[in-house]
């Protein structure tokens, strides 16, 4: 992978300062059947904290793999991604991970929860993967059930729930760790425009105080954000509030 030049670098840490997250000439390419296929081509902003940010653009614009980068799911080819005054480029694999668990709370739109486990299960995992016993966690999974209106399915499994309790799960579930971050991919695009925007509510309700960045195509999700950043063929075209 290659690196930032040290101005570069010294740009991300100044900026970082005053903003929770710095992104500097981020770039990431992938090869593909031979080619090289170039998702994010030197992307630049700066987040403040407890913001609502959106991200727009067409299916293949790198509006996801932004998030993965953001949230240490994946290494940029070039660039810099500052968060709380941390370059994630410098992390090795375990620290990455350590990061991720700690800092980053994240919402898919296929809600990505395990099957066989009951609601406050789910909810619990990120924590019992730092290594606590999940019997220590019930209290704090359950109260967070409730904030999202669900107090009353915490034993039930994903396959006897609907989409809008899936995706309310996988909201609790997000803000486990008390993460300063939360990265929402697409979370209302599984459901229908009633239940999308129920979750929207929620997720934001849920997260005050902390900086949410969230990938879409809906216009009217995006109204509501402080700021819209909007790409088209890997590069930021557009910046606004």
């Amino acid at each position: 992978m290659s690196r930032s030049t040290p101005e570069q670098t010294e740009f991300v840490a100044e900026r970082s300062t005053s903003a929770l997250i710095a992104v500097t000439d981020l770039t990431r390419s992938y090869p593909r059947g031979g080619v090289t296929v170039e998702a994010l081509r030197g992307v630049t902003f700066v987040i403040d904290r407890s913001s609502f940010v959106a991200i727009m653009g067409p299916s293949g614009s790198g509006k996801s793999t932004l998030l993965h980068l953001l949230g240490c799911l994946d290494r940029p080819t070039a660039g810099n991604v500052v968060i709380n005054g941390i370059d994630l480029s410098r992390l090795n694999d375990d620290d990455a991970s350590d990061f991720r668990r700690r800092h980053i709370g994240f919402v898919f739109q296929f809600f990505n929860l395990v099957p066989s486990l009951k609601a406050w299960e789910n909810v619990a995992l990120p924590a019992m993967l730092d290594g606590t016993a999940l019997s220590k966690l019930r209290l704090r999974a359950e109260e967070l059930l409730s904030q999202v209106g669900l107090s009353d399915r915490s034993l039930h499994r994903p396959g006897e729930m609907s989409g809008g309790e899936l995706q309310r799960v996988a909201v609790a579930r997000a803000l486990m760790a008390d993460p300063p971050v939360v990265l929402a991919d697409e979370p209302t695009g599984n459901l229908d425009s009633v239940r999308g925007a129920e979750i929207l509510e929620i997720l934001l309700t849920a997260s005050s105080g902390r900086t949410v960045v969230l990938a879409t195509h809906d216009h009217g999700i995006a109204e509501q954000a402080h700021r819209v950043l909007e790409l088209r063929d890997g590069r930021l075209v557009t910046e606004g509030s």
